[in-house]
C-alpha cells in the first residue's frame, strides 16, 4: 500500500515538474494557531469535555458501586432481590454507554460543537488558500500539518504566512 502511494505521488510530481506546474504548502496547524478565535474555541471544546468526561466518571463510578455493594450483599439476598439488583446494574451500564455515545460518540455533542466552531475558521482558512493559490497560479498546495509526510521544504515556498495576512491576522 505504501509502495502504491509513493508511486502515486512520484507520478504526480513528475507529471507537475514535465509542465512546469507551480507549488506551495502551508502548515494548517500553524495557521490555526496563530488566529485567536481558534484558540478561544479550543479552549471551549476542552472545557466542555472535561465537564463531561466528569459526569461521565461520576456515572461509572455509581455503577462500581452498585456493583460492589450487590458483590458484598449477595450471600443475603434472595433470588428475586438478586435479579433486581443485577438488572438496576445492567440498567446503569447501558445508561453510562449510552452517555458516553452523546457526548463522544461519533455523531456525539463534542463532535457536533468542534463542527460547529472550528468550521468556519476551516473555511476561512480553505478560501484564503484558495485565493492564494488562483492569484499565485499554483497548481498546488500541500499542506504539511500532520498527514504529508516531506522529506524538504524550501521555505520560500511557505505560504502559510500569507494566508495569516489574507485573513487578517498577523504571526
Amino acid at each position: 500500500m505504501k509502495k502504491i502511494f509513493v508511486t502515486i505521488i512520484a507520478v504526480v510530481l513528475s507529471v507537475f515538474a514535465v509542465n512546469a506546474q507551480k507549488y506551495a504548502y502551508v502548515d494548517t496547524e500553524y495557521i490555526m494557531n496563530n488566529i485567536p478565535l481558534y484558540e478561544t474555541a479550543k479552549q471551549q471544546l476542552d472545557e466542555l469535555s472535561e465537564q463531561w468526561q466528569s459526569e461521565v466518571d461520576e456515572a461509572k463510578t455509581q455503577v462500581e458501586k452498585l456493583y460492589k455493594d450487590f458483590q458484598a450483599e449477595k450471600v443475603f439476598l434472595t433470588e428475586e432481590q438478586k435479579i433486581k439488583r443485577e438488572d438496576e446494574i445492567v440498567q446503569k451500564e447501558k445508561d453510562l454507554r449510552s452517555l458516553q455515545q452523546k457526548y463522544f460518540g461519533r455523531e456525539g455533542m463534542l463532535f457536533s460543537k468542534r463542527k460547529e466552531l472550528l468550521k468556519p475558521i476551516q473555511d476561512d482558512i480553505f478560501n484564503a488558500v484558495k485565493e492564494i493559490a488562483q492569484e499565485g497560479n499554483y497548481a498546488v498546495i500541500f499542506d504539511t500539518a500532520n498527514s504529508l509526510n516531506m522529506l524538504y521544504t524550501d521555505p520560500k515556498h511557505d505560504k502559510s504566512d500569507d494566508v495569516l495576512r489574507k485573513l487578517g491576522y498577523k504571526n
